[in-house]
């Protein structure tokens, strides 16, 4: 049962992180160019997207077993973040058109000229978060199982 709702957590998560690329790129430049953007970044998008989606149902599996004990949440929040700004990093250079600040045209072109490293930036953000949780989950699983064996 612990496995189907973390499975359903990250699998949540997973979604949401699609609908906000979706959502904010479509909202600052349109589906077509989405769809676009999506077609030639997909393994980026998705590895991102499925990256976030490991974190928070590891996250959730690990509260499960501690209990109610406090976990920071900040690795979560932090990955999810850059993630997200990585993925959206497709149609920053639009943002010129909407946002036509001389000090936002000059951020614009320089996170448009980086998208590519922004998403290897944001891969290495989940890898080390799923690095950093992972032999937490790995230490309360055995710390559980030896509980209920001396039970």
């Amino acid at each position: 049962m612990a496995l189907v709702k973390t499975l359903s957590w990250g699998a949540a998560a997973f979604v949401l992180m699609l609908a906000v690329y979706f959502g904010v790129v479509s909202l600052v430049s349109g589906w077509d160019f989405t769809l676009e953007q999506f077609a030639d970044f997909w393994y980026f998008i998705i590895a991102l997207a499925l990256g976030f989606g490991t974190q928070v149902g590891l996250y959730v599996y690990l509260r499960q077993l501690v209990g109610q004990q406090k976990i920071p949440g900040k690795m979560v929040a932090a990955t999810g973040t850059t993630s997200t700004a990585a993925m959206v990093s497709c149609c920053a250079h639009y943002l010129v058109n909407v946002l036509p600040v001389l000090g936002i045209t000059g951020f614009v072109t320089v996170v448009a000229q980086y998208q590519v490293q922004l998403f290897w930036v944001g891969l290495a953000f989940n890898l080390v978060a799923i690095l950093y949780i992972a032999p937490k989950v790995i230490k309360a699983v055995k710390e559980h199982k030896q509980c209920l064996i001396n039970a």
